[in-house]
């Protein structure tokens, strides 16, 4: 059972499915090349709000299955936000820094339905990883299912050796869990399966 906030603002209500701390293990199954990647790894999801029409998002993972290693070796730090696509408006504050143009009226319900179609809500999701990798995911939200593809991934000269272009994401909420699969575009591979898990909220 989920316990859904009822304060969020009105944008959040499709997402809001998502807010706490999630944990559990995943498997690893990728093969470039003569390389084989595989193996189990623990992860740590983290959604949660600040008042804005945004969730923050931040994730750990560590590989728990390197040989000759005592300790678990971190894969993965990322950090993000996660919002409904919709176009912006004099009353939305920004770019940087710049205050809104004009007062609007509170977002409400009725607002947030009108972008909702036959497939869900288009949500875009932004993710900084701690390699210097950046992604801008674009997808859908219908319910307690979310998929997610990049739009455009930016990654820093250091990482040129390690080919990575593009990825899909894909999130659902069964039995009170949070299962996700990540699909990617590496190493000279077509875009395919890499990484699964399933966590419980904590």
């Amino acid at each position: 059972m989920i316990d859904l906030p009822t304060d969020l603002p009105a944008d959040l209500a499709p997402l809001s499915w998502l807010l706490g701390v999630w944990e559990g293990t995943g498997v690893i199954e990728y093969t470039a090349g003569e390389t084989r990647f595989q193996g189990e790894f623990s992860h740590r999801v983290s959604f949660s709000h600040d008042g804005g029409p945004f969730l923050n998002y931040a994730a750990t993972a560590s590989f728990l299955g390197l040989e000759g290693q005592d300790e678990p070796v971190q894969l993965l730090a990322e950090t993000g936000f996660w919002r409904l696509a919709r176009p912006r408006t004099d009353a939305d504050p920004g770019p940087a820094l710049l205050p809104p143009a004009a007062p609007g009226p509170e977002r409400t319900v009725d607002d947030v339905e009108q972008l909702r179609s036959a497939d869900g809500f288009p949500i875009e999701v932004s993710v900084a990883h701690s390699d210097g990798t950046l992604e801008l995911y674009l997808g859908r939200i219908a319910g307690p299912r979310i998929d997610i593809s990049t739009d455009a991934v930016v990654r820093p000269a250091g990482a040129a050796t390690k080919e990575y272009t593009a990825a899909s994401r894909m999130y659902g909420l069964v039995d009170g869990h949070l299962l996700w699969a990540w699909d990617i575009t590496a190493l000279g591979e077509q875009l395919k399966s890499h990484a699964s898990a399933r966590l419980a909220k904590v």
